[in-house]
């Protein structure tokens, strides 16, 4: 009987590629903590993300080659993920427990971005993830009410703020920083304050992701974060209609100015599926623009968001869709798309790493 090794068992498991990041697991440093008891082995296999969504059929394949081994008995095998760290923190803010910021934009009001952000935040949470939301629409801070959270006032604690939890996740918002009754009129230097206060103020602990719904438009909010620390990527909602597409081309270059990247277009309120038809499909705002817009610019298209009242009655209720409903289409969509936004951030945030595996070949 041929001896079990350790390099026998790492050999084999090159077979396994990442279809991300284009590299077998074993270059890329997946496989870790492997353990070899006479016919018994064992060994953790750590993803760039718990969002994962080839995650069980990583599990199955490594498992199957390993097990054809001569001598080996038992495979067990420990799926695990590290987020791994975004952009290097080299702007005046550094928040170096919070591995990646995400910005969830849009070129106009109306199309539901707050309801994406908070359902993709949610999504992450429920997938593993430690995850944090930054409600930077300061004009009309609606986190707090669709999170259940009402106007909860947080704590605070050695001079920071600490944030509000809810559904798994941290969370700050002006809306309950200030009055209720109380206008938000903020100029583009108060501006700038606030969303430096709500980085470097708030005790936001260890974050793989920090969602950051932001106002719609391109106005000083997008330009103060994408200033004071460095974005691992923006999000961009849109729904179907030519006015909707027109407007998130202009935040799509805003962002390629400022040296963010774009992880992709989000589609929400795609179509509407009657409950009591399901064999129909109404293209209420057109169909399709989303993908053309992502195709247009050599984006990712993450997905499409029917349009349905569950997602606003979750809203409405404090408990967003994925945990409320989690079985309709639109939580579907939303926990599939929140695993493409964790693919989005984990193929930039090993892209240097790629380059040098690729030098080193």
């Amino acid at each position: 009987m041929n001896q079990i090794s350790e390099q026998k068992i790492l050999d084999s498991l090159k077979q396994i590629i990442d279809p991300d990041l284009r590299k077998d697991i074993v270059k890329l440093g997946f496989v870790r903590d492997v353990v070899i008891n006479g016919g018994d082995v064992s060994f953790r296999i750590v993803l760039t993300t718990p969002a994962c969504p080839v995650k069980e059929e990583m599990e199955t394949q490594a498992i199957e080659i390993v097990s054809a081994l001569d001598g080996v008995e038992n495979v067990k095998v420990t799926m695990d993920a590290e987020v791994p760290q975004g952009r290097g923190l080299s702007g005046n803010l550094t928040l170096p427990n919070v591995r990646n910021i995400i910005a969830v934009s849009s070129g106009k009001g109306g199309v539901g971005k707050s309801t994406v952000a908070v359902n993709l935040a949610v999504s992450l949470a429920l997938d593993g993830a430690k995850v944090g939301l930054m409600d930077a629409d300061v004009y009309g801070p609606n986190v707090p009410l669709m999170l259940g959270v009402g106007f909860d006032q947080p704590k605070v604690f050695n001079n920071k703020i600490i944030p509000i939890e809810a559904h798994g996740v941290k969370m700050i918002s002006m809306a309950v920083l200030a009055p209720e009754d109380k206008p938000m009129i903020l100029r583009g230097p108060m501006l700038h304050g606030v969303v430096r206060q709500f980085l470097s103020d708030v005790n936001w602990g260890e974050l793989d992701y920090l969602v950051v719904d932001m106002p719609p438009g391109t106005g000083d909010v997008q330009l103060s974060l994408a200033q004071l620390v460095p974005v691992q990527g923006a999000v961009l909602v849109t729904t179907p209609q030519s006015v909707s597409i027109a407007d998130v081309r202009r935040a799509l270059k805003m962002f390629e100015t400022v040296a963010v990247p774009v992880l992709g277009v989000i589609e929400n309120m795609s179509y509407f599926v009657p409950p009591d038809m399901p064999e129909k499909r109404y293209d209420i705002f057109g169909t399709g623009g989303g993908r053309k817009l992502a195709e247009e610019y050599n984006v990712p298209f993450l997905g499409e968001v029917p349009l349905g009242m569950e997602v606003r009655e979750a809203g409405d209720k404090g408990v967003p869709v994925v945990i409320a409903n989690p079985d309709s289409p639109q939580s579907i969509a939303f926990r599939k798309t929140a695993e493409e936004v964790a693919r989005q951030v984990s193929i930039e945030a090993m892209k240097p790493e790629l380059v040098i595996l690729s030098r080193a070949q």
